[in-house]
């Protein structure tokens, strides 16, 4: 199996599309005419006059719905079950999906690595050297009560998620110095002129907020009320912790708009909640729900076997690429705590886990080992340092270790045993190394107390790859144990870093910004709900994350970031797992879909549609 998307942090589309993935805005746009879209670079694919993005069928038919359990998340989302509906803050479980009934100001294009275009905005300037963004709404853009958006609405917006929002809004909008509304339809932006060049375009991705709702209803209050909304859904039947339904808006203000042309098709998106994989695997057998992306590798083998559905094609299965940089997927190794301080002792914690062995008895042989935070990019460091690279390294060659400026830290290749006496020697001399004894079979660490670890999830289906890590790791003499919890107490172990290690896949932008500095960045670390799990609080990293942000072409910003992985890895603070580059899907036979896949997406419930020719030779109504 793999946790691939599994407890990772969303690259969401439209108003959530900030938080992760966004572009990072070119300054040398600065003083050319309001644009209809931007860029990292400034390159953008299509045209002001644009009719429909490529990946998408224009003439898609409307209606039906599609149902999915959850494979990807942000904010305080909760894949298992949710207590309150409003996804803008830290606290409580929002539902997954909630996103979908905010619209933003500009939207991403799938096929194209960072570039965004106006929704609710008809047009962008940048003024005064890039300090300022002047957003130009668009006349018929509304909430789902009939009231326009307005300037004051998009400042209103800004102030509030920055200061009462989730901790994903607050530190990604630190340089945002304020915004005004100039008349009903423009609001400028102002920025401190140091801020990271994706800031900008965080905003543009923002959730716009009705300013009289959130004002009656303040948006620092949990709430089971239906927010109101601006974009194609809005909230409709629900059930919490079993569904929640996102109903089509059929009059929605953009669906006219080249952004939204070929989209949102289905009259109802319809998410299911199950509490264990196997629970939703059966749901799914049963019909309980028609969309399927598989992350179990034994269930993909297996599991569909003497599935009546499948063999008499009601039930249809195959594989879609999946193009996107995979980032990084493992056991993210809490750092605060003082038994983890040493890279060596996180060495050989990496050295204790057989991946030959777990993905050839536990995975059918169907991943490769994941080794840098930008796996499957140009982004990612092989072999020596280059020249640039050294550039960026040597000025910091007193604080990092030697093995920085050789080639990068790779996991190590085991003799698939599953306890592979090389590996677990070298850990075992690494624990030596920084100062932890064995006394009767039981690892010390300097303080002489037993070195205990625990493994952290809110779903068991991690229990066969862990228990098998278990075992090296009590060869080490290292007492490990593996703890399910439910949801709830997962989200608040998570977010209040009370843990020893946790899964986590971090998803990579193809243009990284300041996501990084959410990610790893020293400012980050001690925040509650933060996203750097690890807290890795490291002044070179820091410098390099900056050198990454502040590139000003992609050749620039690749060479900084190998030179950030170089660091990261030598850093040691995940125990790496494994990727693929193939999306595995189960699907009951009801949908259709363009013939372009995105090379950065797989919107499923966004470009495909409901085929009620399909459905009807199945016996399935809309």
């Amino acid at each position: 199996m793999t946790g691939i998307d599994r407890r990772h942090v969303l690259k969401l589309g439209g108003a959530g599309a900030a938080l992760l993935a966004l572009p990072r805005v070119s300054l040398a746009q600065t003083g050319v005419p309001p644009q209809h879209g931007l860029s990292v670079f400034g390159d953008l694919k299509y045209a002001a006059d644009f009719a429909h993005f490529d990946y998408v069928n224009p003439d898609a038919p409307k209606g039906g719905r599609i149902s999915y359990t959850p494979s990807q998340w942000a904010l305080n989302q909760n894949p298992n079950t949710f207590n309150t509906l409003n996804t803008l803050i830290l606290k409580g479980d929002a539902p997954v999906g909630l996103e979908m009934v905010f619209a933003s100001l500009m939207t991403r294009a799938l096929d194209e690595p960072d570039a965004v275009y106006g929704l609710a905005a008809e047009s962008v300037s940048i003024e005064d050297g890039g300090k300022t963004f002047r957003f130009v709404l668009r006349a018929n853009a509304s909430f789902h009560d009939g009231t326009p958006i307005t300037g004051e609405d998009v400042a209103f917006s800004v102030t509030t998620l920055k200061k009462d929002g989730h901790p994903s809004f607050a530190q990604g909008m630190r340089e945002v110095e304020g915004a005004e509304a100039v008349g009903e339809r423009e609001v400028l932006v102002r920025f401190s002129g140091t801020q990271a060049r994706d800031v900008p375009l965080l905003v543009a991705g923002l959730p716009l907020l009705s300013k009289a709702w959130y004002t009656e209803n303040p948006i620092t209050e949990g709430s089971m009320k239906k927010p109101l909304g601006s974009s194609a859904y809005q909230v409709g039947n629900l059930s919490p912790g079993r569904f929640i339904e996102y109903e089509r808006v059929k009059d929605w203000w953009g669906n006219d708009l080249a952004v939204s042309k070929g989209q949102n098709n289905f009259d109802v998106i319809r998410i299911e909640f199950f509490r264990d994989r196997q629970a939703a695997f059966e749901g799914f057998k049963a019909g309980a729900y028609w969309f399927r992306e598989e992350f179990t590798s034994r269930v993909w083998a297996r599991g569909y076997n003497n599935f009546p559905a499948l063999e008499d094609g009601r039930v249809i299965r195959f594989e879609l690429p999946d193009q996107r940089a995979s980032g990084a997927q493992g056991w993210w190794i809490n750092t605060r705590r003082k038994k983890f301080a040493d890279p060596r002792v996180r060495e050989a914690l990496i050295h204790a886990f057989d991946f030959e062995w777990t993905n050839t008895n536990l995975m059918y042989g169907s991943y490769t080992r994941t080794s840098s935070v930008f796996e499957g990019s140009d982004m990612k460091a092989n072999g020596p340092p280059s020249p640039a690279e050294l550039a960026l390294l040597e000025p910091h060659r007193a604080q990092l270790p030697p093995d920085v400026f050789d080639a990068p830290f790779v996991p190590p290749v085991s003799d698939g045993s599953g306890k592979d006496r090389t590996l677990l020697l070298h850990a075992q001399r690494k624990l030596k190394e920084a100062g932890f004894t064995v006394k009767n079979g039981i690892c010390h660490d300097t303080e002489g107390n037993p070195f205990t670890l625990e493994i952290l999830d809110d779903d068991p289906t991690f229990t066969p790859h862990v228990l098998a890590y278990i075992r090296n790791l009590e060869f080490l003499g290292i007492r490990g144990s593996f703890r399910v919890v439910d949801a709830a107490q997962f989200n608040a172990r998570e977010t209040g870093f009370d843990f020893d290690l946790v899964p986590r896949r971090y998803s990579m932008s193809s243009s990284p910004g300041n996501s990084l500095r959410l990610f790893f960045g020293s400012e980050t670390a001690n925040i509650p709900g933060s996203n750097n799990l690890s807290g890795i609080s490291d002044p070179v990293m820091d410098e390099l994350i900056a050198r990454v942000i502040a590139a000003n072409t992609r050749e620039d910003m690749n060479t900084a970031a190998r030179a950030l992985d170089r660091v990261m890895r030598a850093g040691k603070y995940w125990i790496p797992h494994w990727f693929k580059g193939t999306h595995w899907i189960a699907t009951w036979d009801v949908f259709g879909r363009p013939d372009i896949k995105p090379r950065y997406g797989l919107p499923n419930d966004s470009a495909w549609w409901f085929d009620t020719e399909k459905a009807a030779k199945i016996g399935i109504r809309p």
